[in-house]
């Protein structure tokens, strides 16, 4: 059989094990940097498949890789680890498990995917982590008022024009006041920031065949079509919309031991974060609206309660898009007036949304 060669992956370097013909042996470390990687390349075999884990610097090490070898082959760390359990663990081990599970038959693999998919996971991710941050700022506001006993705003959003001349007036010391006004100008750059990478993903976005298709579920939106799409890549790697439920982590854990029955806990967590939290924000929104989903919504929250209906109705948008791109087909209940809104609402010359949105910022900013 060909080699294998594992490598167990950190932040500065990589412990290199060779596996040929049922023996492993140890070739030392290798500096994670590009012309380290690339003169490991050039020292390996045409034929040689070079198995890694999934870590924050693993595409980069596979793009190097990739040109001098047969394949780069990126394994499910969780999967590994409960496959290959080991009293003792040391880089050079958990090397010789990659290569020798892959070389057996056994190594969880994960789907690699292709550039223009990476980059838009990225787009998203980023958005992701500002709106995390955007929202623990608004947190912090909303405890300073109440740890002073200020009451909730009469206005609809506390961070518009109306809610910031509003809590102006409100009385509060001083170095709460200054923190205040050090978080609103933190939020108004954070939008100028979400408006830059709402432009990046809806350029790549507008022109996708199957975001166009995941855009007439009601709830949702460019964002969280783009957002699914990268996290989903090629549809075909799911059969069945259970799988693709089971990868966003929705799916309810089940246990059952003998002949005893079934009990349903939470919701596994087990798969992208920020594309659950996305189905999610898509439910809340299709519960608003008139439709089918909006129907189910209310009847499961009658039972269960807003959030576990909640989190139903992104099961079921999540079957929708498997059905959907599966067979390539719209939602058959499209509602063409609303449709029409998310398109225009994304169809703005990004230059001059980003001059709109600074100037609002601005104009905030001296009232």
């Amino acid at each position: 059989m060909r080699r294998v060669i594992g490598i167990d992956i950190h932040r500065t370097f990589g412990e290199v094990v060779i596996w040929e013909n049922g023996l492993t042996r140890h070739e030392g470390r290798v500096e994670m940097t590009r012309t380290a990687l690339e003169g490991l390349g050039r020292q390996l075999q045409r034929t040689d498949k070079v198995v890694i884990e999934v870590t924050g610097n693993c595409m980069a090490v596979s793009r190097v890789l990739s040109p001098h070898v047969k394949r780069v082959v990126i394994a499910n760390p969780l999967q590994v680890k409960a496959i290959a359990h080991a009293h003792v663990k040391t880089d050079k081990v958990d090397a010789a498990t990659l290569a020798s599970l892959y070389a057996a038959g056994y190594l969880p693999e994960i789907w690699t995917p292709d550039p223009a998919t990476e980059r838009m996971r990225r787009l998203v991710a980023r958005r992701y982590q500002v709106v995390r941050h955007r929202t623990r700022i608004k947190n912090e506001v909303h405890a300073i008022l109440n740890a002073h006993l200020i009451p909730k705003c009469p206005h609809a959003d506390l961070f518009n024009q109306r809610g910031r001349e509003w809590l102006t007036r409100q009385p509060m010391p001083d170095d709460e006041r200054a923190a205040i006004t050090r978080h609103i100008r933190e939020l108004d750059r954070l939008a100028e920031d979400l408006a830059v990478l709402d432009c990046d993903i809806a350029k790549d976005a507008l022109d996708d065949e199957a975001i166009q298709r995941l855009l007439t579920i009601t709830g949702v939106n460019l964002t969280v079509a783009a957002g699914l799409m990268a996290a989903i890549g090629s549809i075909d790697r799911f059969k069945s919309p259970q799988k693709l439920v089971s990868y966003f982590g929705l799916n309810p854990r089940v246990r059952q031991s003998g002949l005893g029955p079934a009990h349903h806990g939470r919701i596994s967590k087990a798969g992208r974060s920020h594309a659950r939290a996305m189905l999610v924000e898509a439910a809340w929104a299709a519960a608003k609206a008139p439709g089918p989903l909006r129907a189910f919504f209310i009847r499961t929250r009658t039972r269960r309660g807003h959030q576990i209906a909640a989190f139903a109705v992104a099961r079921k948008h999540t079957t929708l898009c498997w059905h959907m791109l599966t067979k390539g087909e719209d939602y058959r209940w499209e509602r063409p007036s609303l449709l029409a809104h998310k398109r225009r609402a994304w169809n703005w010359p990004p230059d001059n949304h980003r001059r709109k949105v600074t100037s609002a910022a601005r104009a905030m900013l001296t009232t």
